[in-house]
């Protein structure tokens, strides 16, 4: 067998560092926080997701997950998203929890009299100051970061990981199966 590469080196580092970093991460959650979310979850006529650039992305699939469960869900910022309205619930993910669109957006929820859960890295930002439940992370400052895992990757990658860890604990609140799940995917053509 060949020697690795340079970049098979950096890529098995890679996957090491993004796997430890984000699991110590989650696993420093509060549990409480994490079931204050999933009960406005599981209780919200309707829920809308909301994050920028990456995040978004990310906020889309949950967003679709929350429908093969069988709940309402939306995008904020689709043409076909209504307005939010008293008792929805609002999930904005945001690595930094200072960008205008999501404090504006966070605002709004909050003037409407939704349900805020906010998901970031900075327990000190505005967006987290605001939040009726808040899911925060911590990623301590090392020589790797930057390198590795550049601008907001880990908490990209721990936003994944955290948006489906809620939907399996959703499917147990709700009773959901990946079966009847799977009766709710969309069937593309």
């Amino acid at each position: 067998m060949a020697a690795p590469t340079d970049s098979g080196v950096t890529f098995r580092r890679a996957q090491h560092y993004l796997a430890d970093r984000v699991t110590e991460a989650l696993d420093r959650l509060d549990p409480a926080a994490v079931a204050t979310a999933v009960g406005i979850l599981a209780r919200a006529p309707a829920t809308f997701v909301y994050g920028a650039g990456r995040s978004g992305i990310i906020g889309r699939a949950f967003a679709m997950r929350l429908v093969q469960l069988g709940l309402t869900a939306y995008v904020i910022g689709e043409s076909v998203t209504p307005i939010v309205r008293r008792g929805d619930a609002v999930f904005i993910l945001s690595g930094r929890g200072e960008s205008s669109s999501s404090i504006q957006t966070a605002n709004i929820v909050r003037r409407e009299g939704a349900e805020l859960i906010v998901f970031t890295a900075r327990a000190s930002s505005k967006l987290a100051h605001i939040a009726t439940a808040l899911l925060t992370l911590d990623f301590p400052a090392d020589e790797d970061h930057g390198r590795i895992a550049p601008l907001g990757t880990l908490f990209e990658s721990a936003s994944l990981r955290l948006t489906d860890t809620l939907v399996a604990e959703l499917m147990r609140a709700r009773g959901e199966t990946e079966e009847s799940m799977r009766r709710r995917h969309a069937i593309m053509v």
